[in-house]
């Protein structure tokens, strides 16, 4: 590691602008965290069926699927800053409405999907406009840095919202739910203030091209295509968070702070890699991109057999780790490969794409251990995982040919 690529770093660390949006990320995270820890031990208290916890993922991922074009279009034609600003503000008022419903004994299964729903309905505009708008704030040499940085914040977020979220609904069922409307609030107002000056495009009429342009866009480029498929399959097969509540409960024999932990482990994991990435420069990134998923599969694979606290704390290190990796490599060839004037529309399909792998992964998990067992669930996801990375080092062979990550911006380099 050089002196010049610490100075790198330093440079991007104290921008005020990215300091704000930095923040931003990490409060929407941490919230999310505290969020999902708290309505889905709710939930499951409320219910005591596990398909239930895989039906709270489908409330986050069918608005990305009906809304995919709209939000894409939307980022690309708007100000990216008013809507990333805009939808956590929503996601605030929407989050208070569990504070009003268990403050008034009024809480119902239904109710609470109803709430998910809309709150669904809202991170489908906030992940593309978020995602695009980042590197309108910093410069293109600084681009990989903030992506690893931006990671570190959301998976800072991850690590501690979950133990807050176990926390503060062991002291009251609605702490969590308070605690994340007002966190979501600061996030709002620290976007409202990051200074960007918006320039208008000519917007183009709406049209069935215009609004579908993200997937002829990532389908004409394989990369794109190899990248954005290879972590919809992976944690699609591997997913395993939807059924933490039945592990932290019926099978390690614990309570919602356990749960906590349990969820913020990947992210421990993520984190210490993030921060490792910040100051290091990847060789072979394709190669190393697939391995990565592999021992995600692999980690999954013993964390789905084990009965014992601690290693599956570790082996969830392991789990979020390998992703991150991955994520970092892939984040930064969609970001680099795509041109400013799509990058909202390309942000719309990969978001739809991780919101696939990560809801439809919990509501597989959730159907086949409502059918099998939780156990067997997530220990075929993990074996599954291992072949996805098997079959997509063959069915895109460009993916293993990627070398550096730190190019100069031209889309070229990504074909």
């Amino acid at each position: 590691m050089s002196i010049f690529r610490l100075s790198k770093v330093a440079d991007i660390t104290f921008d005020r602008t990215f300091q704000k949006y930095w923040l931003a990320r990490f409060s929407s995270s941490l919230c999310l965290g505290t969020l999902s820890v708290c309505v889905s031990w709710q939930i499951y208290d409320i219910s005591r069926n596990p398909l239930h916890l895989g039906l709270v993922g489908l409330t986050q991922f069918i608005p990305l699927i009906l809304l995919v074009v709209v939000t894409g279009y939307c980022a690309d034609n708007f100000n990216r800053k008013v809507i990333f600003s805009l939808c956590l503000l929503l996601e605030a008022l929407l989050t208070f409405l569990f504070v009003i419903i268990n403050v008034t004994d009024n809480a119902n299964i239904l109710i609470l999907f109803m709430i998910l729903i809309f709150i669904g309905i809202v991170r489908a505009f906030f992940s593309p406009a978020a995602a695009a708008f980042l590197p309108n704030i910093v410069s293109k040499k600084d681009l990989p840095d903030a992506v690893a940085l931006s990671a570190v914040a959301w998976q800072s977020g991850t690590i501690f919202g979950p133990v807050f979220g176990g926390l503060l609904y062991g002291v009251s069922v609605f702490a969590g739910y308070l605690f994340t409307s007002l966190g979501l609030l600061v996030g709002s107002i620290l976007v409202f203030s990051i200074s960007y000056i918006y320039k208008p495009r000519i917007k183009k009429t709406i049209s069935f091209d215009n609004l579908t342009g993200g997937f002829s866009y990532v389908w004409k480029k394989k990369i794109l295509l190899g990248v954005i498929s290879l972590d919809l399959f992976a944690v699609l097969m591997a997913g395993a968070v939807a059924l933490m509540p039945v592990y932290a409960r019926d099978i390690l024999d614990t309570g919602p702070l356990t749960l906590g932990f349990l969820r913020s482990s990947p992210g421990i994991g993520a984190i210490l890699v993030a921060a490792g990435l910040s100051f290091y420069s990847i060789q072979k990134a394709g190669k190393i991109m697939l391995y990565a998923v592999a021992l995600f599969g692999l980690s999954t694979f013993f964390y789905g057999l084990s009965t014992n606290v601690a290693l599956s704390i570790t082996l969830l290190c392991f789990v979020g780790g390998f992703d991150m990796l991955s994520v970092y490599i892939r984040d930064i060839i969609i970001q680099l490969g795509t041109e400013d004037s799509m990058r909202g529309r390309v942000n719309a399909v990969n978001m739809m794409f991780v919101g696939a792998s990560n809801e439809l992964g919990d509501f597989r998990a959730g159907l086949m251990a409502s059918g099998i067992g939780a156990v067997p669930a997530v220990v075929f996801g993990g074996v599954g995982a291992m072949g996805i990375a098997a079959v997509w080092g063959l069915v895109f062979p460009d993916l293993l040919k990627i070398n550096k990550l730190d190019k100069k911006d031209k889309s070229d380099d990504f074909k």
